[in-house]
């Protein structure tokens, strides 16, 4: 079973070569990661897709990202109601005798074409993994040359919790992040 995590953390240099090398030391595959800025100035928020089968382990991971320096905080989404999507672009090569099927299969799977040269055409897509899977699968007879696509990204639906922020953009020195008193891992 797939865990997904949604982790804030400070954004600063090196922090997410920490979450990378947490992962590397415990021998835990991360599956996808994204990250990027938050709401909120000084703070990341990422978006970590594991494929570990073992409770006892993913509590590990858990817990072993709530100790790293730079995490604010750390929320394991993986049973719980989210919004999740992917992106993907997709390069195929195309000429203008194909343009009319590569426009159907497009729009048949919510896609939408953004660039249209003499000899490919990039598509790109938002959607749940299935469905990009299935727009990829689709497209494969038109020759795809290049794809680049993203991790999973994951909000939770229903009520946002706040993190306090009121050290994000203090120096170095004066930062003392205090998580959750968390004693046990459910999910």
């Amino acid at each position: 079973m797939k865990q997904t995590l949604i982790t804030l953390v400070e954004d600063k240099p090196g922090v997410l070569n920490r979450i990378a090398s947490l992962f590397r030391r415990r021998n835990y595959n991360i599956d996808s990661l994204v990250v990027g800025k938050s709401e909120t100035p000084g703070v990341s928020r990422m978006t970590i897709m594991t494929n570990e089968e073992d409770q006892r382990k993913r509590g590990n991971i858990y817990f072993n990202l709530l100790n790293l320096v730079n995490v604010i905080a750390v929320k394991d989404v993986s049973n719980l109601e989210c919004v999740t999507r992917e992106f993907i672009l997709i390069k195929i090569q195309s000429g203008p005798d194909q343009l009319n099927e590569v426009k159907a299969v497009v729009n048949n799977h919510g896609a939408r074409i953004v660039d249209l040269g003499k000899e490919t055409v990039i598509i790109e897509a938002t959607e749940r993994e299935k469905e990009i899977d299935a727009l990829v699968k689709a497209l494969t007879p038109f020759n795809i040359t290049e794809i680049m696509r993203t991790g999973k990204i994951a909000m939770r639906r229903g009520k946002t919790h706040k993190i306090s922020s009121d050290k994000i953009n203090a120096p170095a020195g004066e930062i003392n992040w205090q998580p959750e008193q968390i004693h046990t891992y459910h999910n």
